[in-house]
């Protein structure tokens, strides 16, 4: 027998599951040493997401790298910009260690937090630039991450995120569905509705956009142990906690065998990516209905 090789996400309006907090920071704590061994999809994430960032014309004095892990996006923040505190901060003490030991100690400007993203240990409007990089899905109320991202940012100060959308790992789900209907794959946040969340914490100028990553396989065994070097396993709330028998994983890997082509076996990630900026203060709100009222009339 083994263990679930599912993946965790987050409760969101189209997913009525919640996380267990504590699994959460276990899981990462067992990951920690060997992460970054694993970490193909983190390292290609945050590369892209700093591609995001190139364009945008903003000279932060102070970053917050949100579920800074073991500070892969840490390292490309620091060399980006050279002259600003980097904050690194994750729930996990074990990824912060890993994160330190990478030579991050070495930046005279660099700073390591653990805490909760829903409860950022932060001044309100103290930090220019929050970056995050996958964090979101492992977070059990993204809505209360967005509203403490929009309090500890200045006016005028930007979000650069990334996380996973509904299509990630469908093909696991869709081969889970034909094994039971418990919850193996849980459904990820969609775009719009991050979007949306984003907006009622009070962040504006919203832009998201989506791109889909593939990675092969020689076997299920293969992908399933990835996902588990990466912390990731199922953490849902009152989730089962038996081990998965052979029975049901025999069945597992013949239903993903419909998805092997060219001798390897797809795994999808829908990545999302999003940024917003929280109002300046010199900005002034118009509202909808008051546009094209003429003067005078209520």
């Amino acid at each position: 027998m083994t263990g679930d090789p599912a993946l965790t996400s987050p409760v969101s309006t189209v997913a009525a599951h919640t996380l267990d907090k504590a699994r959460v920071r276990r899981l990462a704590a067992r990951a920690a040493p060997h992460y970054d061994d694993a970490a193909w999809l983190p390292r290609e994430v945050a590369s892209a997401l700093m591609e995001h960032l190139e364009p945008v014309r903003i000279q932060p004095a102070r970053i917050l790298d949100a579920g800074a892990g073991t500070g892969i996006c840490t390292r490309l923040l620091s060399r980006h910009y050279p002259a600003a505190r980097v904050i690194s901060l994750d729930c996990s003490k074990p990824m912060l260690r890993v994160a330190r030991g990478r030579g991050l100690r070495w930046f005279t400007k660099h700073a390591f937090a653990c805490g909760d993203a829903e409860r950022l240990p932060l001044a309100d409007r103290s930090i220019d630039l929050i970056v995050s990089s996958l964090m979101l899905p492992s977070c059990p109320s993204p809505d209360a991450v967005l509203a403490e991202f929009q309090r500890v940012l200045v006016p005028g100060g930007l979000l650069m995120f990334s996380t996973l959308g509904p299509d990630t790992l469908c093909e696991l789900r869709e081969s889970w569905l034909a094994v039971d209907h418990d919850v193996h794959v849980h459904a990820f946040i969609d775009m719009h509705d991050l979007g949306d969340a984003m907006l009622r914490a009070g962040l504006h100028d919203v832009v998201m956009d989506t791109e889909r990553m593939t990675a092969r396989y020689a076997d299920l065994a293969t992908l399933t142990r990835e996902l588990k070097q990466l912390g990731v396993s199922n953490a849902a709330s009152g989730c089962s906690k038996s081990l998965t028998t052979s029975t049901s994983l025999v069945a597992l890997e013949a239903a993903y065998e419909v998805f092997r082509r060219d001798t390897t076996l797809p795994a999808s990630f829908e990545v999302v990516f999003g940024h917003a900026w929280r109002q300046p203060l010199h900005s002034v709100e118009v509202s909808a209905e008051s546009i094209g009222r003429p003067a005078g009339r209520n």
